[in-house]
């Protein structure tokens, strides 16, 4: 069997790129030997990882959430015992009964959807466990107790 004949040229110039190789091997200051941290502290603080974003494959919940308060929720009814009378015709003060959920924030909208009130100020005042008694100050209560039907 004869030996087939190798190009030397081809040879060479293969060797000649493993030189550089090395060269560059060495010199890279990528490859340098990791040095072990010394720790001084008593305490071992958690290295912080990567955190990747969540990615489901499928929602874990299956219909999106709805507002428990809406309007209808949040004002339960006007309160008309003769304590709240008073207050209307003297103070210009209304006083509904709410939800026990609902802030001021919540409570000021539907007065303005439901009954058309510009409320001026909403002091709140728990009455029980369930409920919660803002009193709305406004400038003319009298046209609002005819809509009410107080």
């Amino acid at each position: 069997m004869a030996l087939a004949k190798v190009d030397s040229s081809k040879k060479f110039e293969s060797k000649a790129q493993g030189l550089t190789a090395d060269k560059v091997f060495k010199s890279a200051s990528t490859f340098k030997k990791k040095t072990t941290k010394i720790h001084t502290k008593v305490t071992f603080y958690r290295l912080k990882t990567l955190k990747n974003n969540r990615n489901p494959k499928y929602p874990r919940i299956s219909a999106p959430l709805r507002n428990k308060l809406d309007h209808y929720k949040i004002l339960k009814y006007p309160l008309t015992i003769e304590s709240a009378m008073k207050k209307i015709e003297d103070n210009n003060t209304l006083v509904f009964i709410v939800d026990i959920r609902a802030d001021k924030k919540k409570i000021k909208d539907p007065m303005n959807k439901m009954y058309d009130i510009q409320n001026k100020k909403i002091n709140t005042q728990f009455r029980s466990l369930l409920f919660s008694g803002p009193m709305v100050r406004r400038r003319r209560t009298l046209g609002c107790r005819s809509t009410m039907g107080l």
